[in-house]
């Protein structure tokens, strides 16, 4: 027999039948939202890494459904809309206005995630929200894609705060703001055009929003929209509840700020009791000098996804409702939390190291539910050239080896699991830009670590340099410290960076910029993931399968684990 679920102020309760067409059309409906939005995009960061993410909220700004696009961008998204809200009420939005922010110190993320969020109105009346955020090309800054060396937020680019302007005056037919943005960043062309590309997204998860509640109704809708959330809830309490109450900790590092070889520390101290887990990150490092700082928004992204990945199923929506029994700190002038006006453009290093954190603590209690340390690194290049008066910027987020489980190898060559990029095709590169051309692109034989479960394999990608005066810079991680075993595993291999310039080998740091010439050879190596369980417990079929495929070397394979077979 069908339950009944959740009832009106009237007492009427909500059809199952109607809630499970609405909640997966809801869910359907931001999906489509981020198609439209990869699909409309001109970048190749967002166009082919679909480095991107939408969502659907109700009228009091609440998460309900979003597209599985990238995790980090999607946690904070309530907490960066009530941001806009408190600056500009709700109630005071008519059909056509928009919100937009990018500021790290009201709410946001780093500068170049644009977070926009468009009212949807029915006959007059509010019925939620459809939002947006596209990580764009360049907004400005002291130096093309990315600025390494940011002194502070402001040479990382243009600022926009929590605001509020109208589509059809201030940014339609090349209206104020679309001007002012423009006349900031060095690619108007297709930054202008990934951001049609997020109001086009939002409207068609308006169209969507309204066609649901023309066809079920005003109340009907609303409490559909409020029993997804309660679902979400009682799933993640239930999940919450099966692991043992108890305080738990867990440390790692980012390998340094760029300035000195210090390890930049990071502890999370996970508390389950009941039905309710709390993070807090007390005992991390204090923010440092460079762009490596995570604003609070990153911080609980970071943190969320930890628990979703290691305590929840994949079936549960990842709405506002699965936040509820979460809570997550962090001091106030940390590295998770720093003080304005520190530069924050790197944040998704400290934020991987947040995330490792959290999964070591629980390591402890549910060790067959987390994995080992992986590339987890936003490793990213700008690759730009100014020619005619034109500058062309590539920027692409690499993949890597991801930590093995208690059952499955790791990943090979995939990105890490805050970003969830993919990688840009090199047909789409020969494209779009004729300043550098890849000549090599493939796995890292060897680069996994060991065990019972070896961890994914890095991978390489290779470029020829066909200018001179080409603009190189980089912000990476996992070239000091390792990624780690679990359980008797092995570390993988570490990430590295260089260029062959006239037979010499220019060694590239982790945090960097570097002007390229025609005829260099750079390469840029990521790491490979750490092995879980002893390696004497891998069975000779797996190992023999590895060494067919070249995923292992014989020799490392008798290194690692004394045969080959």
């Amino acid at each position: 027999m069908l339950e009944r679920l959740g009832t009106s102020a009237t007492g009427e309760a909500l059809d199952p039948v109607d809630h499970a067409v609405i909640s997966q059309a809801l869910i359907a409906a931001a999906r489509e939202m981020g198609v439209k939005l990869v699909r409309s995009a001109y970048s190749t960061i967002i166009r082919e890494a679909q480095d991107a993410s939408a969502c659907l909220f109700d009228a009091e700004g609440n998460v309900v459904a979003q597209a599985e696009l990238i995790p980090m961008q999607l946690g904070p998204m309530s907490e960066i809309f009530r941001s806009c809200a408190a600056a500009f009420p709700v109630e005071r939005l008519v059909d056509g206005d928009f919100y937009i922010t990018n500021d790290p110190y009201s709410g946001g993320q780093h500068l170049q995630d644009v977070f926009i969020y468009s009212p949807i109105f029915l006959d007059g009346v509010l019925i939620g929200f459809s939002g947006t955020v596209a990580h764009h090309l360049d907004l400005g800054g002291g130096n093309p894609g990315l600025t390494p060396d940011a002194a502070d937020v402001h040479a990382e680019g243009l600022i926009i705060p929590p605001t509020r302007y109208s589509f059809a005056r201030d940014w339609d037919d090349g209206g104020g703001l679309q001007r002012l943005v423009a006349a900031n960043i060095r690619v108007p062309h297709q930054t202008i055009g990934d951001f049609n590309a997020q109001f086009a997204a939002n409207a068609i998860g308006a169209d969507r929003l309204r066609e649901l509640f023309r066809r079920y109704g005003t109340a009907t809708v609303r409490r559909s929209m409020a029993e997804l959330l309660d679902y979400s809830e009682r799933r993640a309490r239930a999940a919450i509840t099966a692991i043992p109450d108890g305080v738990y900790t867990g440390e790692d590092a980012v390998d340094d700020d760029g300035l000195s070889d210090t390890p930049l520390a990071v502890r999370a101290t996970v508390t389950v009791a009941g039905d309710t887990i709390s993070v807090d990150y007390t005992g991390t490092c204090a923010q440092v000098r460079r762009n490596l700082n995570c604003p609070f928004a990153s911080t609980i992204s970071a943190a969320l996804s930890a628990i979703k990945s290691a305590l929840t199923s994949a079936d549960i929506p990842f709405n506002e409702g699965l936040k509820r029994p979460i809570r997550i700190t962090a001091p106030k002038g940390s590295l998770l939390n720093p003080h304005y006006p520190a530069p924050v453009r790197a944040r998704m290093e400290a934020g991987y190291r947040a995330y490792n954190a959290v999964l070591k603590a629980l390591a402890q209690v549910v060790p067959e539910k987390v994995i080992a340390g992986g590339n987890d690194t936003t490793h990213v290049t700008s690759v730009s050239h100014l020619e005619d008066n034109r500058y062309k910027v590539y920027l692409e987020i690499y993949g890597g080896g991801w930590g093995a489980t208690v059952g499955r190898d790791g990943g090979d060559g995939i990105d890490s699991a805050l970003s969830n990029c993919t990688n840009t095709p090199v047909e789409a590169t020969d494209m779009d830009f004729d300043h550098f051309r890849i000549v090599g692109y493939g796995l890292i034989p060897d680069s996994c670590g060991h065990g019972r479960q070896r961890g994914g394999l890095g991978l390489y990608r290779r470029f020829e340099i066909l200018k001179d005066g080409v603009n190189f810079a980089i912000y990476a991680d996992r070239f000091r410290l390792a990624p780690y075993g679990l359980f008797g595993g092995t570390e993988g291999e570490r990430a590295r960076c260089e260029v062959v310039r006239d037979g010499r080998v220019i060694t590239v740091r982790s945090k960097d910029t570097l002007e390229l010439m025609k005829g260099d050879i750079l390469t840029l190596y990521t790491a490979g993931g750490g092995g879980y369980g002893p390696a004497a417990e891998r069975s000779g079929e797996a190992i023999a399968a590895d060494i067919a495929q070249g995923y292992v070397t014989e020799a490392a394979a008798r290194a690692a684990y004394g045969r080959t077979g």
